[in-house]
């Protein structure tokens, strides 16, 4: 009977999991690693979980404050634009080439392109 609880919880987890939007945190996610993790450092299952949980759910209130201020960035450079405060900071990340979790531009993408030098002989 034990093995059929945990097994439905595994897959209740699993497709909770699966379906939740593509932010990060959130108190089943790191809440399920935490309670592993608590777990395998000597059954501390609960704990781990509500660490987890907690984690989580400061991760994810960080990552929404961030998208609030770049909807607030997204605003100031377009005045009278329509969406939610997630499209636009999805908007402001693609125009930016900044990521989802950082303010600042990637280092990988180069801000201007590069022409090639017209002089160099073929």
């Amino acid at each position: 009977m034990r093995k059929i609880v945990t097994a439905a919880a595994i897959a209740a987890i699993t497709c909770v999991t699966a379906t939740a939007q593509a932010e990060p945190g959130g108190c089943l996610k790191y809440g399920a690693v935490g309670a592993v993790g608590g777990h395998v450092a000597g059954g501390h299952s609960v704990l781990g979980a509500a660490a987890g949980c907690v984690t989580g759910m400061y991760k994810r209130h960080e990552y929404r404050k961030e998208a609030r201020a770049k909807a607030k960035l997204y605003d100031q450079e377009h005045p009278g634009s329509k969406g939610t405060y997630m499209e636009k900071a999805t908007a402001y990340d693609v125009e930016h080439s900044t990521t989802p979790g950082k303010m600042t531009p990637d280092n990988n993408t180069p801000a201007t392109t590069t022409q090639p030098d017209s002089s160099a002989k073929m």
